[in-house]
Parts: structure tokens; C-alpha cells; sequence
């Protein structure tokens, strides 16, 4: 695979997991009688179970390519790029609105990125940084948009709405440290494929969320029948759709794509997560919204010419 060919492959497998982490923020506001603890709890048992049965042809194989060290990564990756951002994530939805946790947690491409540049391959900041402060800029639109609007929950008060831009910002951090950390780890395990890592931490992240029973059933609360079929359809679909196929393409990108260009691609899950929160919303988007969207794809378009082999850059000005 030439290098042009595997930035499409990454660019294309980073959009595809954008699309399908999106769904993550509408969980909370399709079933919101469960408490944090239970849709953690729903989604991260379904997706152990059903990564389970799809790794399990491989599981002896697999076992026998795995050190200690690689089974402790795959203990702290679970931990924060699911269970643990997950969490803080619903308690931020549910304290400070989807609008505000979606503001802070879409800075994880700006962040992201911004370390990335401390790898050797990385391009100069000079190419990298505006497409980085465009992502920005049109996160900070986004955000500003929607607090004007006063999406914000209406019956929190300033405490619960500071928790809740707190727990945003945890998210934030976790994520972050578990997007730069699974990218290295691709990297090391050439041996193992995207979809097989993806599937591990899916077994692990389930063995986990078997944790959070306890806390889950202490803070349920009254579900009626009705309230149980959606909690249920919603943690299975968001652990196939989030967990099983978001995952296996956003590994798949982080093997073909530098920490650099793949900070980038998380833009797509703040496009989505904006796109359906209009459908649910059953509205279109405002003028300050398109604008934003449309920076958000010039920002990755950007980053994707900034990252192009530099003979292909410099035939392009032979041209």
C-alpha cells in the first residue's frame, strides 16, 4: 500500500468511526431515566459479550502473541478510552447539556494533534498549525452557538452545571491519553490486527464493566417495561455500532494515519454527534453551525495536504 493510498484508507476509516461514535452522545437524552453507572454498565457488558463471541475462533492464537505488558495496556486503554470516559461523559451530558460536554470533548482533535507534533515524523508546525487553530476556531463556534442558545439543562443549577463541565473536561483527558496511547500501541503490534486489537479491549473493557453492577443497581431507580426494551436496544446498538465497528476503524486509522493527521479525524465524531443531535432535535442547523461545520472539513482536508509525502508535494509545484 503506497502512502497516498493508506492516508485515504485512514482518512476514510476516521470518518467511518466519527459517524458511529457520534451515536455515543444521544444515548443519555433517548434513555434518560438510567442512571450513568447503567448505561455504562449496558453498553460495555454488551460490547464484551458480542467481542467475545467474534474473537473467540482466534482467542488461543491470539493469547499466545500477548506479554504482561501488553495485557496491562489493554487493562488501562479500556479503562480510559471506555469505561472510565464513558462515565464522565454521561454525568457531563446529564449535568451540563449535550452542547457543552460536546464543546469540550471535541477538543480532543486539538489536543490530540498538538501532541502529536512532538513525534520525530511529524511536520513542521508551520503546516500542521492552521489546520489545528481552524478546528478550533470552528469548535469554539460550535460551543458558543449552542450555550447562546441556552441549551444547557434547565433544571441545573450552577453547581451541577460546574460538575458537569468538570467531568467534560476529565473526558477530555482520558480520551486524549488513550488516543495517543493506542496509536502507539498499533504501531508495536504489527503482528496484531486492527480489528482483533479492537475486539481484545472490547473483552477486556466487558470483564470491567462487570464492576459497575453493583454501583448500577444501587443508583436504578424506578424502569418500567417500556424504559428497560429502549435501555436495552440502545446499549446493544451502541456497543455493536460505538464499540465493535467504531473501534475497528478508528484502529485501522490509527495504524495508517501519524498522531499528527489522526487528531484530526476525531473531528468527525463532533460533525456527527452535531448532525444527529439535529435529527433528534427535529430542527436544521444555524447559520453560525454550518459555518463551523464547514471549517471543521476544511481543517481536515488541510491536515491531509500538510501530511502529503513531500514528493508529492513538490511534483504538485513542479505543476
Amino acid at each position: 500500500m503506497t502512502v497516498s493510498s493508506a492516508r485515504l484508507w485512514g482518512v476514510l476509516s476516521g470518518l467511518g468511526a466519527g459517524a458511529m461514535w457520534g451515536l455515543v452522545f444521544l444515548a443519555p437524552k433517548l434513555v434518560p431515566e438510567a442512571s450513568p453507572w447503567l448505561l455504562a454498565a449496558g453498553r460495555y457488558i454488551s460490547y464484551g459479550l458480542i467481542a467475545a463471541m467474534l474473537i473467540a475462533p482466534r482467542w488461543k492464537r491470539l493469547v499466545a502473541l500477548l506479554d504482561a505488558k501488553t495485557w496491562w495496556a489493554l487493562v488501562w486503554l479500556s479503562l480510559a478510552g471506555n469505561v472510565v470516559y464513558y462515565l464522565f461523559l454521561v454525568v457531563s451530558v446529564h449535568f451540563a447539556g449535550v452542547a457543552a460536554s460536546a464543546l469540550i470533548v471535541g477538543a480532543v482533535p486539538v489536543v490530540v494533534a498538538l501532541w502529536g507534533l512532538r513525534d520525530k515524523d511529524s511536520p513542521p508546525v508551520s503546516h500542521v498549525g492552521p489546520p489545528i487553530a481552524v478546528a478550533a476556531v470552528a469548535i469554539g463556534l460550535i460551543g458558543w452557538e449552542s450555550l447562546t442558545r441556552g441549551h444547557l439543562a434547565a433544571d441545573s443549577s450552577l453547581a451541577t452545571v460546574l460538575i458537569g463541565l468538570a467531568c467534560a473536561l476529565i473526558a477530555l483527558v482520558v480520551w486524549t491519553a488513550y488516543a495517543v496511547g493506542n496509536s502507539r500501541w498499533m504501531v508495536r503490534l504489527s503482528h496484531v490486527s486492527s480489528h482483533d486489537w479492537s475486539l481484545l479491549i472490547g473483552v477486556m473493557t466487558g470483564a470491567l464493566a462487570l464492576l459497575l453492577i453493583i454501583p448500577a443497581s444501587l443508583t436504578m431507580g424506578a424502569m418500567n417495561s417500556e424504559v428497560w426494551t429502549r435501555f436495552l436496544a440502545v446499549s446493544v446498538g451502541i456497543a455493536i455500532l460505538a464499540s465493535v465497528v467504531g473501534n475497528a476503524l478508528w484502529n485501522r486509522a490509527s495504524r495508517l494515519l501519524p498522531l499528527t493527521m489522526l487528531g484530526q479525524m476525531i473531528v468527525f465524531e463532533t460533525l456527527f454527534a452535531f448532525l444527529y443531535g439535529f435529527i433528534l432535535e427535529q430542527r436544521g442547523p444555524t447559520a453560525i453551525e454550518i459555518v463551523a461545520m464547514i471549517l471543521m472539513v476544511i481543517s481536515v482536508i488541510w491536515c491531509v495536504r500538510a501530511h502529503r509525502p513531500v514528493a508529492v508535494v513538490e511534483r504538485d509545484a513542479e505543476h
